[in-house]
């Protein structure tokens, strides 16, 4: 099977079937290489329907988060987020680029933060060889992140989290959307808030699935009394 036959399944038996019916998304998919955002040690992974480990073994790898998620939860969670041309887009989770570049093409501009300097090291090679040029890749941790780092309109966090976090919400502006996983596995709901006014949020979850976590955002007690 060649690439581009593997990329046209990727897209149409698994991420289409998952309500990806977005035909800018789907597009996307297409033009930015996904393969050219794997670890050489796993191209043959690059449209796998599973999570692919960026550094390290692959144990480990998923244990600290370091993973591109699965193909359909990323287009997913890009048609989810609605991303318009003269927006500013702020991704929590860098990982390889991949998602960062999907976000540049729809994007004004992307600011995009991982906490591990390899990775951004890799992100940054990925995204300059793509010849992305309007995607920022920041070293540093997203759950510390102030209303000095900017607003956005919208916000990307792409792991999981057990509730939304208010410091990112703060950075949203009018009418801006923030996405995320959000729960404890086995339960975990892709959840879009949008500002709706002054501290004046709506909330929707879309669909249901699991991902690893992002390092630091708070882990409530399991302990009640």
């Amino acid at each position: 099977m060649n690439i581009e036959t593997a990329r046209f399944n990727m897209i149409e038996q698994q991420i289409r079937p998952w309500n990806v019916l977005d035909a800018s998304v789907l597009e996307l998919l297409s033009i930015v290489k996904r393969e050219d955002f794997v670890p050489a040690a796993h191209k043959g992974l690059a449209f796998a329907d599973l999570e692919i480990p960026l550094l390290g073994s692959g144990e480990e790898s998923m244990a600290k988060g370091q993973c591109m998620l699965e193909p359909r939860l990323e287009a997913r969670m890009l048609q989810d987020l609605a991303v318009q041309p003269h927006e500013t887009v702020l991704e929590i989770g860098t990982g390889s680029g991949y998602t960062a570049a999907l976000l540049g093409k729809k994007a004004q501009r992307v600011v995009t933060l991982e906490i591990n300097p390899e990775l951004v090291t890799m992100a940054r090679e990925n995204l300059r060889n793509a010849g992305i040029q309007n995607v920022e890749v920041r070293q540093g941790d997203g759950s510390k992140i102030t209303a000095a780092d900017g607003s956005f309109d919208a916000i990307q966090l792409s792991g999981s989290v057990t509730e939304v976090p208010a410091s990112l919400l703060k950075l949203l502006k009018p009418g801006g959307r923030l996405a995320a996983i959000v729960g404890d596995d086995p339960v975990m709901r892709c959840t879009v808030v949008t500002k709706t006014g002054d501290n004046a949020y709506s909330t929707v979850q879309t669909w249901d699935t699991v991902a690893p976590r992002l390092l630091n955002f708070p882990e409530p007690s399991r302990f009640k009394f």
